[in-house]
């Protein structure tokens, strides 16, 4: 771990918790803000900051919404003096003019959320609050551009070099366990007998990214599982009476949960930078370990094969060749596959390895995939030259056992003329 991730660990340790909120000023939440980003003294700008925080987190959706609204109109950019600033910086460029257009570009409500966020446990707050303002975009395009300013804000605050990875076990905190509960997004853990499985067993898992400022919130974890070769069931990863391994035995490691855990982080990225950092933590304590590999679902699965005409399950090869052409051949209209978990690991570098029918039996994986799982391999090797392809050409790496089974699912989907190959 470098020395800044050392650093950032200390601090995360010693995080403390804010001080108890001074009583209310009673003006007009506007008249707090506009104080705000008018005032230059330290002291009165914390004071403010959190006075104005404490009043949001009071609100009902109304006044929040109205709140959002306020951001929208009065703290937007002035477009005409953006023209100005352009205008003035082409006809005489300089650092001045430039810095006006700069300043010109940028709006105010960017300015008041970096203010906000100077007291101590802003920065959950803060995400809090965009998480609220994800729900009320949703039908209600104004508030679209202020989510681009929390994106801006947000993906520098966030960005890998502030991040600390901490591994999650059996003996951490009761309330880190509990979030971790709760989070789980993938495969649902119902109560602490089957958390204590997932985390307790030598050849078992689990690593969650922190912010320093949010000490007592993961905001994503992976579990993993040690084997000896290549999981196809997830059943056979989460069974009660399975045998733990020798970690000895043990050649690869299988990440087969990735749960984000705050939705006022939605769009920001962690899964890229935690996969590689847990592969190569994990490369550094088990030198024996040679496959890191995904078990991981296929949301959409089902969700396409009827919209193109699939009333019933296809037979069990037959849905094995069909999950594979879903996942190679049918994309969105910008040439990417439509599959979101297939954008994301063929993104990161990985390739599609291997496709299993019968590998999620619970009622999720039913509704979503029939049960079909798929195996994304991280090929230490290739991994730089498959994110290139991805990203540049939008070529999906795979093996010649999946691009195989494509085939033949291409074959079927050209002989069934109710079904269209087309994004949904």
């Amino acid at each position: 771990m470098s020395l800044l991730a050392d650093l950032l660990a200390t601090v995360f340790e010693r995080a403390t918790k804010s001080k108890p909120a001074q009583k209310w000023d009673e003006s007009p939440i506007r008249e707090l803000v506009a104080e705000l980003i008018s005032n230059s003294g330290e002291v009165r700008g914390m004071v403010l900051a959190r006075q104005i925080l404490d009043r949001y987190d009071a609100m009902d959706d109304d006044q929040k919404r109205d709140f959002f609204t306020f951001l929208a109109s009065d703290m937007d950019i002035d477009a005409q003096a953006v023209r100005n600033c352009l205008t003035e910086y082409e006809q005489t460029p300089s650092k001045a003019t430039y810095r006006a257009f700069m300043d010109a570009t940028e709006p105010g409500r960017q300015e008041l959320v970096r203010r906000l966020n100077q007291v101590p446990g802003a920065t959950g707050n803060l995400v809090a609050m965009r998480s609220d303002l994800l729900k009320f975009a949703r039908d209600d395009a104004s508030l679209a551009a202020i989510d681009l300013d929390f994106r801006h804000l947000f993906a520098s605050w966030f960005n890998r070099g502030f991040l600390v990875l901490r591994p999650i076990n059996w003996e951490s905190p009761a309330h880190i366990l509990e979030k971790i509960i709760a989070y789980e997004a993938v495969h649902a853990i119902d109560n602490w007998e089957e958390l204590r499985l997932r985390l307790q067993p030598s050849d078992r898992r689990c690593f969650a990214f922190f912010h320093p400022t949010m000490a007592d919130e993961p905001l994503i974890f992976v579990e993993v599982a040690l084997t000896r070769g290549k999981s196809s069931s997830i059943q056979q990863i989460l069974a009660d009476d399975r045998e733990t391994i020798d970690m000895g035995e043990a050649n690869t490691a299988v990440f087969y949960s990735i749960s984000n855990c705050q939705t006022g982080l939605a769009g920001i990225s962690f899964g890229n930078s935690l996969i590689k950092q847990v592969v190569q933590d994990l490369s550094h304590e088990l030198p024996e370990l040679s496959t890191f590999v995904t078990l991981s679902p296929i949301p959409g699965l089902v969700q396409n094969l009827r919209a193109q005409g699939w009333t019933d399950k296809p037979e069990q090869t037959t849905l094995g060749q069909l999950a594979a052409h879903y996942l190679i051949d049918i994309k969105r209209d910008d040439g990417m596959p439509i599959d979101p978990v297939a954008r994301f690991h063929l993104g990161n570098g990985a390739m599609v390895h291997a496709v299993h029918t019968d590998a999620d039996l619970s009622a999720n994986g039913l509704s979503q995939s029939y049960g079909t799982m798929v195996n994304y391999l991280y090929d230490l090797s290739a991994i730089s030259q498959n994110h290139e392809e991805f990203g540049a050409g939008k070529i999906v790496a795979a093996s010649p056992e999946v691009k195989a089974l494509a085939r033949l699912g291409a074959n079927i989907v050209s002989k069934d003329p109710g079904y269209v190959q087309s994004a949904i």
